[in-house]
């Protein structure tokens, strides 16, 4: 990658960049001259290495070399495994399951290509998402779009979820049980996407994923296995924990690289590794 779309991409996640005076006209220009392109799939052959939508799509290895066992589904989970994404909605919509029901104005289901290859997993929603019904609204989801289109992609392009479908009083942490209540919900999500990559945004969501309490920063520069399936997954910081430390932004964009380097592998048959290289 050139110094100058290293520049841009670090821009478009609102990291400063020094340049020398003397330097911004050429920098500029070689930015413009290659432009990204507008459609999905030049997008995604050019960024990702991979098929376009008019080509069968290899899949990620179902359990690559090196990652941990999947966490089991929790007792008494609804079996989703027959549901589509009509059925899937309406469960989700109408799910009773834990006492977040009671206080919602409607489930948040989920937004994006439902065979996109980067699938994104957060927390919970919050106000504004319980108010639109979709994910990644507000501050913290135009600095989630940035990042998406750091990759090259558009918000369009990859699927955003959440652990939690429904939003926690006064936007307190999920509590276990809430998320274990959904948990058939967001793995049947999955599966119907099928994703190369998964990538759990933020801390909480990153150890629901992984049924642990391992702090972020050691769940950083890793690729984790997610559901029955063994998805690939990567760990970043939350937007929202961004706009209140934005120095922690050059970890994020080294998170991305990591993926996409890692994404590229898997598109072309490689095994993941424990460690992203």
């Amino acid at each position: 990658m050139t110094d100058a779309r290293h520049a841009a991409y670090l821009g478009a996640l609102g990291v400063d960049v020094y340049v020398r005076r003397e330097s911004v006209e050429a920098d500029i220009a070689a930015v413009d001259a290659p432009a990204l392109p507008t459609s999905r799939n030049a997008r995604t052959q050019e960024h990702l290495d991979v098929p376009t939508a008019s080509t069968p799509r290899p899949r990620a290895p179902v359990s690559p070399a090196g990652l941990p066992e999947a966490p089991a589904a929790p007792v008494g989970a609804p079996d989703c495994s027959a549901y589509d994404w009509d059925t899937l909605r309406a469960a989700v919509a109408g799910c009773q399951r834990c006492d977040l029901h009671a206080t919602r104005t409607q489930t948040v289901f989920g937004v994006g290509n439902p065979h996109a290859r980067w699938m994104f997993i957060g927390e919970a929603p919050g106000q504004e998402e319980d108010r639109q019904g979709e994910p990644f609204v507000g501050r913290a989801g135009q600095l989630l779009n940035a990042m998406i289109r750091a990759l090259g992609m558009r918000r369009e392009d990859v699927f955003i979820a959440n652990v939690l479908k429904c939003r926690p009083p006064g936007n307190r942490d999920p509590r276990p049980a809430e998320a274990a209540a959904c948990r058939a919900y967001l793995e049947r999500q999955v599966a119907l996407v099928n994703p190369t990559l998964v990538i759990a945004v933020g801390r909480i969501a990153a150890q629901s994923l992984l049924a642990t309490e391992t702090p972020i920063a050691k769940l950083r520069n890793k690729v984790h296995s997610f559901g029955a399936q063994g998805w690939p997954l990567i760990v970043t910081y939350h937007p929202a924990y961004l706009l209140r430390s934005p120095g922690e932004k050059r970890k994020v964009w080294a998170d991305l690289l990591q993926a996409r380097q890692l994404c590229t592998r898997l598109e072309r048959g490689r095994p993941a590794v424990g460690h992203v290289s």
